[in-house]
């Protein structure tokens, strides 16, 4: 029986794994932030050593988090987040909005435990 319960749990295992998964830690190479109109902020983040979209998209998630508390307020609303890679360069240029309360929609995030979770898996803020 032990060896049908191994095979049961391999096969859950992610066919891509994520960087926090192999302990590999990216070259975070920095964020730039810009207000696009009261509460709608754009996120320019850029890596090298990702190993797929979203450990991109985890950094601007993270620069997002930051941002939000930074500006007095506790939670964000992801509203899209492209991602392109040429040449080992990964780049993210996410969309969020921010708010004191909890906005509507799915993609909603609570500030602080973001950046708790940012700072576990050693992923910088703005």
């Amino acid at each position: 029986m032990a060896p049908l319960l191994i095979a049961l749990v391999a096969a859950c295992q992610p066919v891509n794994p994520t960087v926090d998964q192999l302990g590999l830690v990216p070259d975070y190479l920095g964020v730039q932030t810009r207000l696009l109109d009261g509460d709608l902020v754009n996120f320019l983040v850029e890596a090298r050593g990702a190993l797929q979209f979203g450990d991109v998209e985890s950094y601007a998630e993270c620069a997002a988090a930051q941002y939000t508390l930074i500006r007095g307020y506790s939670f964000a609303r992801h509203v899209r987040t492209n991602v392109s890679q040429q040449g080992g360069l990964w780049r993210g240029d996410a969309v969020y909005t921010i708010s004191p309360a909890l906005p509507r929609g799915l993609r909603t995030i609570d500030a602080e435990v973001v950046v708790d979770r940012c700072r576990e898996r050693g992923i910088p803020t703005v």
